[in-house]
C-alpha cells in the first residue's frame, strides 16, 4: 500500500494543474482554440468551420440549430441507418472513442488495479466509495479509480454537468465537447503518462497533447458541418454558480 499512496501524492501536484484549468476564469485564447479545432476537423476530412463567439452557454442556444443531439448520433449505429452523411459530431466521438481505448489499452501496470483488499462478492458490482484518496486506498480502491474520481467529481459531477443540466434538459442539448472541462479524461491520462503507468503510441500521445492544448485555450463547444459555435470561458466560478462574461449567471 505504501507504493500505491507514494504514486497518489506524486500525482497530487499534477492533478491540481489540470483542476485548475479545468476551473479557469482566464479568457479563453481564441487564436489557438482555432486551430487546434480546425485540426480537428481536418482530422475527419473536413473542411476548417467558420468559428462564432459567444459570452456564455446560454447565448450559444439559437446558433445550434440543426446540430445532432446524443440520440441523433446513436441512430447512426443502428441496423436501420439514417440515409445522408453522418454528422461531424459523430465523427469526433467516434474518433475520440477509438483514441481513449488505445490509451487504455496502453495503461496496464498492475499498480493501477492494485488493492489492499480483495471485495467481497456482493461488493463486486457496486460503486467504488468517493473517499479522500488515501481513505480510498486504505478501503481496496484501485489507483486508477482513485485518480479518475480526483478529477471527475470536481470538474463533471460539481461543475460541468450541473451547468449543462440548468442549460437545457438532459438529451435535448446538442453533442459538445467542454474545452478546459475536459481535463476529466485529458488529465487522467496525462497523470498515467507522467507517472510511468502508461506509454502511448507516438500518433496517441500527439493527439491527447492536441487535446490537452485545446483544454488550456478553450471553453465549450460545438461543432457542427460548417460552423463552430464556441463559449468564452466563465468569468467566476464558484460554490455552485458560475458566471459568464455577458452577465450570465448560472446557479444549482
Amino acid at each position: 500500500m505504501a507504493r500505491i499512496v507514494e504514486l497518489w501524492h506524486r500525482a497530487e501536484p499534477i492533478r491540481d494543474e489540470w483542476l485548475d484549468v479545468g476551473r479557469s476564469t482566464g479568457p479563453a485564447d481564441r487564436a489557438s482554440t482555432e486551430h487546434l479545432i480546425a485540426g480537428i476537423y481536418r482530422r475527419q476530412h473536413r473542411r476548417a468551420p467558420a468559428f462564432r463567439w459567444v459570452d456564455s452557454p446560454r447565448k450559444a442556444l439559437p446558433l445550434l440549430t440543426g446540430m445532432p443531439t446524443h440520440r441523433d448520433l446513436q441512430s447512426w449505429v443502428l441496423a436501420r441507418r439514417p440515409q445522408g452523411t453522418p454528422p461531424l459530431a459523430g465523427d469526433i466521438a467516434t474518433g475520440l472513442a477509438r483514441l481513449r481505448g488505445a490509451l487504455d489499452d496502453a495503461a496496464t501496470h498492475p499498480d493501477l488495479t492494485a488493492t489492499v483488499k480483495k471485495p467481497d462478492k456482493e461488493d463486486r458490482h457496486k460503486p467504488w466509495p468517493v473517499l479522500p484518496p488515501v481513505q480510498a486506498i486504505e478501503a481496496g480502491v484501485p489507483l486508477r479509480e482513485v485518480l479518475r474520481q480526483s478529477l471527475h467529481i470536481p470538474v463533471a459531477a460539481g461543475l460541468t454537468w450541473p451547468v449543462r443540466s440548468v442549460i437545457g434538459p438532459q438529451g435535448t442539448l446538442p453533442v459538445c465537447w467542454y474545452g478546459q472541462q475536459d481535463v476529466t479524461w485529458i488529465g487522467l491520462y496525462d497523470m498515467l503518462r507522467k507517472l510511468g503507468l502508461a506509454q502511448y503510441r507516438a500518433h496517441d500521445a500527439d493527439q491527447l497533447d492536441a487535446w490537452a492544448s485545446l483544454a488550456r485555450a478553450a471553453g465549450w463547444w460545438w461543432p457542427g458541418e460548417d460552423v463552430c459555435v464556441l463559449v468564452e470561458r466563465p468569468a467566476l466560478i464558484g460554490p455552485r454558480r458560475v458566471g459568464y462574461r455577458d452577465g450570465t449567471t448560472i446557479s444549482w
